[in-house]
């Protein structure tokens, strides 16, 4: 394990008083603190109260059984790992309690042979969850320099959008709207910003316009300039400052891409996608920085 001996608690949810023991034996002899409830409604308290590190739990209980447990404990102790004690006759409501969130499962004729295996890797990987997930809440910013690579731009928007779900900031809707946003305010930095491909190029003749930024990437003085990015995240919002090494552009000149005559235009379109994803979009005086800003929901 990784963690200290003993350091590791342990909820064992059963109503047989004999597998509860039998259980906690095995725990306790791998050097694991145990507590013991009767229950799902019983193990919610024990949960409430005490800092446990995963709990095991039956399936076939009185008063809350165990899919109903899983699904209030994940729901409220979402980085406390649930493993499940599986007997012969309860094997559908086990896939349905892994679909609500259980980590794992060991049968309880295999207990004295699997267990202790089973709740280690589990607690090894939870511990790695939780570390993440603190050293992710002590996240304030973070800056990249990316040289003119698509790929680039699409390995930074992955990660950005994998940063903001695993904090838990916005919902999976937002996050999509984020890394749409951010997505193309790094495509207009890279292809009107560093390599000055203009839009224009793009509605008469895509390939044109692609094979013109391919060859520009490889050429000075295109070739030398960077996308600086800095991302920053508070409590109460989401913001990235995305800049170029261009010569920037009017951002009053740019055709409204809401007027019908305009919709279907290339021209624009990542600014009115910005501006409708986000709550607040602002460009430098010179056209060749923008900020984006999403706040968080009450």
């Amino acid at each position: 394990m990784t963690r200290g001996a003993g350091s590791a608690c342990i909820l064992v949810v059963d109503d047989s008083a004999a597998d509860r023991e039998l259980a906690g034996r095995l725990l306790a002899k791998a050097s694991l603190d145990v507590l013991h409830a009767r229950d799902g409604q019983e193990g919610l308290a024990r949960l409430a109260a005490h800092d446990v590190d995963l709990v095991l739990t039956d399936l076939v209980m009185p008063t809350l059984d165990g899919l109903a447990f899983v699904e209030r404990a994940k729901s409220e102790h979402p980085l406390v790992p649930v493993v499940l004690m599986t007997a012969r006759g309860s094997e559908e409501i086990a896939v349905q309690a892994l679909e609500a969130g259980a980590a794992s499962y060991v049968p309880k004729k295999s207990l004295a042979r699997d267990l202790v295996e089973v709740v280690e890797r589990m607690l090894a990987a939870s511990h790695e969850q939780r570390s993440y997930a603190r050293l992710l809440g002590r996240l304030r910013a973070a800056s990249f320099v990316l040289e003119n690579d698509p790929e680039l731009i699409s390995s930074l928007v992955s990660y950005l959008t994998q940063v903001l779900r695993d904090s838990a900031m916005f919902d999976e809707s937002d996050c999509h709207r984020i890394s749409t946003a951010l997505d193309e305010a790094l495509t207009n930095a890279y292809y009107h910003g560093n390599l000055e491909v203009r839009s224009e190029i793009r509605e008469h003749d895509t390939r044109a316009y692609r094979m013109l930024a391919e060859r520009r990437r490889h050429l000075a003085p295109y070739r030398d300039r960077q996308i600086l990015v800095r991302a920053s995240l508070t409590s109460d919002e989401a913001s990235f400052v995305i800049k170029d090494g261009g010569r920037g552009f009017d951002v009053a000149a740019v055709r409204d891409p809401t007027r019908p005559e305009n919709l279907e235009s290339p021209s624009g379109r990542g600014i009115f996608l910005m501006r409708t994803f986000l709550d607040d979009v602002r460009y430098n005086a010179a056209g060749n920085q923008v900020t984006l800003l999403k706040r968080r929901r009450a």
